[in-house]
Parts: C-alpha cells; sequence; structure tokens
C-alpha cells in the first residue's frame, strides 16, 4: 500500500520550517539558509545538471534523506545533519567526528527503505552514493520521486564524465554545498581535505610506483577497482600504479590468469562484508593461477575499507593509510 501524506503532517512540516526561520540567527557558518515555501532564499535559485537530471532549486532542503554511507558522511561534514529527516546503508561504522549528529538522525533501514518507508519520512531530497539507490525495480527510481515532488541527487561516480579523481571528490562536495546553500563550509571541507592530500604528496615524492591490484571479491573471477573511479587515483596518490587502471568503470571483472599476466607488488583487499580480510588472504594465496604473482609470493597486502574508497569525505585519509603500507619508509 502506498504511502500517504496527510495534511495534518504535511501542516505541522510547515509550521517547523517556519519555527526554524524565525528562530535563525542568520549568522554566516550557522544553519543553512531557509525561506518559506513562497519565496526563493537568498543565493538562489540555485540549477543543478546531475546524471542526466536538472533540478532548479529555489531554497535549500530542509528534509533530507540520504542514501549510502559517502553520501551521509559529506552531509555531515557539511553541518547539515538538521536538514536531514532520514539514512540509510552503512558499510562501515560513521566516522569517529560524526558519530554524535548521525545519532541525532532517523536510520529508516539497514539497507535501502522502501518506498513506502521512503514517502513516510515526507524528504524534500534523497541523495544516493550509488544507482542502486534509485533502482526502478524498487520504486526508488529519480523520475518516480519527481513525481512525488521529491527531488534527487546521484554521486557522479556513478555517472563520470571523464576521469574519477580527487577533483571530482571536490566538485561533488561543492555541489550538496551549493544546494544547501552552505558554499562557504563546501570550500572549508575541500580545503581541509587538500591539506591531508598534500601532506601525503610530499611524503611519496621520488617513490617507485608499486604495480597494485585491487581484489574486492570474487572466487570464479576477480571484482577489482577500474580506472573509472575514484580509487585509481587514490593509488596512484598514495605512490602505486593501479594494475587495471584501463578498465572503463569504477569497478569491473578480471580472471585471475589476467591478475598473473600483470604480475602485481600489492594486493590491496576492500574491507567489507561478511568475507573477513583473513578468509579473503587465504582464498588469494591458495589460488594456483596466482602462487608466482610478486604480491602473493612476498605476501605482501595492503587493507583498505571499502567505505574510504568511494567517492567521499574518506578519500584523503585513504590515501594516507594506503601511502603508509605502501611506502612505511616515508613515515618513519
Amino acid at each position: 500500500m502506498s504511502a500517504v501524506r496527510t495534511p495534518g503532517r504535511r501542516a505541522l512540516a510547515a509550521l517547523v520550517a517556519l519555527i526554524a526561520l524565525g528562530t535563525s540567527t542568520g549568522c554566516g557558518g550557522g544553519g543553512p539558509a531557509r525561506s518559506d515555501t513562497g519565496r526563493t532564499a537568498a543565493g538562489f535559485p540555485v540549477r543543478i545538471d546531475n546524471c542526466g537530471v536538472t533540478t532548479t532549486y529555489r531554497r535549500p532542503p530542509t528534509r533530507a534523506v540520504t542514501l549510502n554511507q559517502h553520501t551521509t558522511e559529506i552531509m555531515l561534514a557539511l553541518g547539515l545533519e538538521r536538514s536531514m529527516v532520514g539514512t540509510a546503508y552503512l558499510d562501515d561504522r560513521i566516522l569517529p567526528e560524526y558519530r554524535g549528529a548521525y545519532g541525532r538522525i532517523k536510520v529508516l533501514a539497514g539497507e535501502y527503505p522502501s518506498y513506502e518507508t521512503l514517502l513516510a519520512a515526507e524528504p524534500d531530497f534523497v541523495y544516493g552514493g550509488f544507482t542502486s539507490a534509485f533502482a526502478d525495480k524498487d520504486g526508488r527510481g529519480r523520475g518516480t520521486l519527481a513525481k512525488a515532488g521529491i527531488n534527487s541527487h546521484l554521486s557522479v561516480e556513478s555517472c563520470p564524465n571523464g576521469p574519477v579523481t580527487v577533483e571530482t571528490v571536490d566538485a561533488e562536495i561543492r555541489a550538496i554545498a551549493q544546494i544547501f546553500g552552505v558554499r562557504d563550509r563546501g570550500e572549508q571541507v575541500v580545503a581541509r581535505m587538500r591539506t591531508t592530500l598534500e601532506g601525503v604528496r610530499k611524503r611519496v615524492a621520488g617513490v617507485r610506483p608499486p604495480k597494485v591490484f585491487v581484489y574486492d571479491s570474487g572466487d570464479k573471477t576477480a571484482f577489482t577497482a577500474g580506472g573509472g573511479g575514484v580509487g585509481s587515483d587514490l593509488i596512484r596518490r598514495a605512490g602505486g600504479t593501479n594494475v587495471f587502471g584501463d578498465l572503463p568503470k569504477a569497478f569491473g571483472d578480471v580472471s585471475f590468469e589476467q591478475v598473473a599476466e600483470r604480475a602485481p607488488d600489492v594486493v590491496v583487499i576492500y574491507d567489507y562484508g561478511r568475507t573477513t580480510v583473513e578468509e579473503k588472504k587465504r582464498f588469494l594465496l591458495g589460488n594456483p593461477a596466482l602462487k608466482d604473482v610478486p604480491a602473493i609470493r612476498d605476501r605482501r597486502f595492503a587493507v583498505l575499507p571499502l567505505s574510504s574508497t568511494v567517492l567521499g569525505v574518506r578519500v584523503p585519509g585513504a590515501v594516507e593509510s594506503l601511502a603508509r603500507q605502501l611506502h612505511p619508509e616515508r613515515f618513519r
């Protein structure tokens, strides 16, 4: 049965928005700009072209829902928890600095919420990290949401226009900051990320880049990071070379024979889900197709949580973590 928005709930939401407007101090670094539903807020309208969908925002969203961890953490990094009415689908624990804010937001579902559950939160904006967040077959298609009066935004890693790099992360953060009328905060987040990346760049300058193979999962074939996602740029900035950087997508399947042919020096294991890192290591070490691969022969592994290898605020920390594992001598 479809959820129905009752007049009473809509009136209550409008009243809350008006109260928030009346109590806002209007100081620069405070909450996002807000306006009543009949007027355009200062600094608006904002037009955003996102993955084939063009949206014009006349005011910042005030009832946002995030689907997928990296979108949630972008919102929290921008200090937008007061504009959020729901969130869903974590792969990892929320970063420590955001846990307090996250704890005040309703979790709609462990994974993706049903369309009815999503509607019950009465969002005016849904921010998804992967195309699966807006799966038509599950009733959450962007067109369906638009018909219900709900704007949506998809992380641009799922619809890249060219290589996905750290610059793409910057652009994503700036777009969300623009939508919510907090551009200054967006620039502050980008600046902090750039400081971390610059520190790593200096540390790994002049190193010999080892050949890196990313093992996400798979037993018949290997699901790995290609050149179409931010993971490949992450490896490069950490002082390595992605052996499957020529794959055009963010992720793709390759044979273990192809892995052997490219002879990686290091295997980076993505840590998530029910299969542990140690189980993944045992599988790779016992795979006869890989026995002569330098990384397997020398048991040279690095580990990154999956949550840090997608388009979000964790990327600089992941670059530093991987650089420390690839080039420990530069961090002593």
